[in-house]
């Protein structure tokens, strides 16, 4: 029989379209504002701010296929969501995310699109052929981390730690180089976010709060980011160091304790793919407090330990790199970037990334007391740490993929009738974004 919402459900609803249109105000406020500051001439360094990118209105061969894959998921998806079993809904959702990833993609066609996308001259495959001893390499990284020498790393490379570049080296070792199979495996490795998230839900919120998540993540709009950006395997690897630390704090034996380790070998991995990862304490603090999951922490601590130990036994030191990368950012033209119009653009990067819905999920977030909301909550702390900091400004959309995906979590927050129209408005946010502005990763 159909039930009429009460008076609680409606004032939630209310508040919710209050916490949209909070939303598009700061997204169009910080649009505007943007657009009146590349006017005037002041540094933004982003034609299209808040989004890193120029205005291209387009449609390109991915077009159709995003479209179909879209309205798939809304009509189908929450219904197969609920109904299929555990582990063929985690494959589903792995492969419908992979080609709303890959449509998206190649609006700009295969070359531009996807298989020219880390070949560009700031990126890592631009220094793969530099790497011919390993270990050498590593024991001189840090002096190549400044501008100014004859040696120095390129922009990306030099921004982050030795283990981006190294994936890249790895990768071409085995004979998989070249831009197109490091766009191809940087995707499939971003998509396991599509499965990682809804296990470590699972683990700390149950099935139905699990299952809630996983259309809003086939359909994530950061998905425009992830294909391709090396921030997308970065979020792959991440969540995937999460939600095998909720497998093990939730369960016993030999599997648990080994599922620890790796999980702090991958979690230990990500310090070395960004320095901004430190900021997945919140979420690990989450897990392992929601589970008492004290055992599971310190094995995951001893693999977090292993992998440092491994990289300063190498000859780098993350604290050294951390600093001089400060110093470096500050040798650029980004750095001329005013904090005080970044401090809120980013937020409205955020949210055209993790998607307007992100605002709808803190606002449910702040008034729940379960695992899903707490989990949003931490992400949104990750976000404001890096925000204030000053040493995010601009590129977040982005740079944050590794906390903008957590906000699907708040789906499980929803009542069932009202979840379709938000994942309606998720994909109708990454269909704009990717046919309107030529983004720039």
């Amino acid at each position: 029989m159909p039930t009429t919402p009460s008076p609680t459900a409606d004032r939630r609803w209310r508040a919710d379209l209050v916490a949209l249109a909070v939303a598009v105000v700061v997204v169009v406020g910080s649009a505007a504002a943007g657009f009146l500051l590349n006017r005037a001439g002041v540094p933004l360094y982003a034609d299209a701010a808040p989004l890193f990118g120029y205005w291209l209105p387009r449609v390109g061969p991915g077009t159709p296929l995003a479209i179909v894959t879209a309205g798939a998921v809304i009509t189908w998806g929450p219904v197969l969501a609920a109904r299929l079993p555990w582990g063929r809904l985690l494959v589903t959702g792995y492969l419908a995310g992979m080609v709303w990833t890959v449509s998206l993609a190649l609006v700009d066609g295969w070359q531009n699109g996807i298989a020219g996308r880390l070949t560009e001259w700031t990126e890592y495959l631009h220094d793969v052929p530099r790497v011919t001893d390993i270990g050498a390499a590593l024991r001189v990284f840090t002096d190549r981390i400044l501008a100014g020498q004859p040696d120095s790393w390129t922009v990306h490379v030099s921004g982050h730690p030795p283990g981006a570049l190294l994936s890249y080296v790895w990768l071409d070792r085995i004979g998989l180089g070249g831009g197109a199979w490091a766009a191809v495996v940087s995707m499939s490795v971003g998509q396991l976010a599509a499965v990682a998230v809804p296990v470590t839900v699972r683990a700390l919120a149950g099935a139905d709060a699990a299952r809630a998540t996983m259309p809003f993540l086939v359909l994530f709009p950061g998905a425009v980011w992830v294909g391709v950006s090396a921030d997308g395997m970065f979020t792959g690897v991440s969540t995937t160091g999460i939600a095998l630390l909720a497998i093990a704090a939730t369960r016993r034996g030999l599997w648990a304790a080994c599922a620890a380790v790796s999980a702090g070998v991958l979690l230990g991995f990500a310090l070395f793919l960004s320095y901004g990862l430190v900021l997945l304490f919140p979420l690990v603090v989450v897990v392992v407090l929601w589970t008492r999951g004290a055992r599971a922490l310190l094995l995951a601590a001893a693999g977090v330990a292993g992998v440092v130990a491994v990289f300063a036994w190498c000859g780098f030191w993350w604290l050294d790199g951390y600093h001089l990368v400060v110093q470096r950012y500050h040798q650029g033209d980004f750095a001329q970037r005013p904090y005080e119009y970044w401090v809120f653009g980013n937020i409205g990067a955020l949210l055209l990334s993790a998607g307007p819905f992100a605002a709808v999920a803190v606002r449910r977030a702040a008034v729940d007391r379960g695992a899903a909301a707490w989990l949003v909550l931490a992400a949104t702390a990750a976000v404001l740490a890096a925000d204030i900091s000053g040493l995010s400004k601009a590129e977040v959309e982005r740079i944050w993929l590794p906390f903008a995906v957590w906000f699907a979590v708040g789906a499980a927050l929803l009542p069932d009738r009202q979840r379709r129209w938000w994942l309606a408005g998720q994909a109708m946010t990454a269909l704009a974004v990717n046919h309107l502005i030529a983004t720039s990763w």
